[in-house]
Formats: structure tokens, C-alpha cells, sequence
């Protein structure tokens, strides 16, 4: 706290000292705030619930198509027929950005399979396709 005795000419000091002034104001801001009561209104919302029918196997970062030996073609691991393959393929081209689609066919399942769903894969526009699981066949060639 500094303090000033006035001019030399005897005239009083005309400034006023605002240093108790922002103590106070500061004490008085402390005591508002932990006089608050705390918030305990809760507001009660209805979410929708999820209901595993209407759940979607369409995964938006990498989806995968797999055919197992007896040539049951799966989608994510669910058992899917040519037609729902379709829609689910052409769902997935609508998303943004586009998912990865990973292709990954038995060895011992029929090329004729295979070649059938490659075709489902080409009428639906998919853009992104790999392969993977090509280490299986490095021994056959």
C-alpha cells in the first residue's frame, strides 16, 4: 500500500484509495459464490431405445464380407442371402466418407460363389474393396 502525503504546496490529496474499496468487492464476490445453492433440477428425457431388430450391421469405418467352405456368405458375421448383401453394400456407399469393404473368401470355397458376390460387390458401386487373408493362399502357387 503505497500512500502519498500531498504536494509540497499544502493542498489536499485529490485521489481517493480504491485498495479497501476491491478488498471489500472481492470479499463480497467470494461470499455470492459460496452462498449459491448447487443445481439439483434434473430434467427427465424419454431417449429411444434400442431395440435389436432394427439394429444395423453396417459399420461405418470397415465392413467385411466373408464365405465360409460350405459357401455361406456373412456380413460382419451375420449370414446375409444376394439381395440384402445388395441393399447393405449400396447403404454403405452412401455414408460419408465411404468404409473400407474387406473381402475375405475360404480357400476351400467354390469359385463360382465367390465370383457371384464379387459381381453383387461391382453392381453396388463399392469403391474401396481389399482382399485380405491372401497369406492362405501363398503355399498354392
Amino acid at each position: 500500500m503505497a500512500m502519498s502525503g500531498g504536494s509540497d504546496d499544502g493542498e489536499p490529496m485529490m485521489e481517493m484509495n480504491t485498495t479497501p474499496l476491491i478488498d471489500v468487492l472481492l470479499v463480497l464476490i467470494i461470499m455470492f459464490i459460496i452462498t449459491l445453492p448447487i443445481q439439483t433440477h434434473a430434467v427427465k428425457v424419454d431417449l429411444p431405445q434400442n431395440d435389436p431388430r432394427n439394429q444395423t450391421i453396417v459399420n461405418a469405418d470397415k465392413n467385411k464380407i466373408s464365405i465360409d467352405p460350405a459357401g455361406v456368405v456373412a456380413f460382419n458375421g451375420q449370414p446375409v442371402d444376394d439381395a440384402t448383401l445388395k441393399q447393405l453394400l449400396v447403404q454403405t456407399t452412401t455414408l460419408d466418407p465411404e468404409p473400407e469393404l474387406h473381402f475375405q473368401p475360404d480357400p476351400t470355397a467354390r469359385y463360382e460363389v465367390v465370383d457371384r458376390i464379387l459381381a453383387v460387390v461391382k453392381d453396388s458401386k463399392v469403391t474401396k474393396l481389399g482382399f485380405i487373408g491372401n497369406e492362405q493362399y501363398r503355399n498354392d502357387f
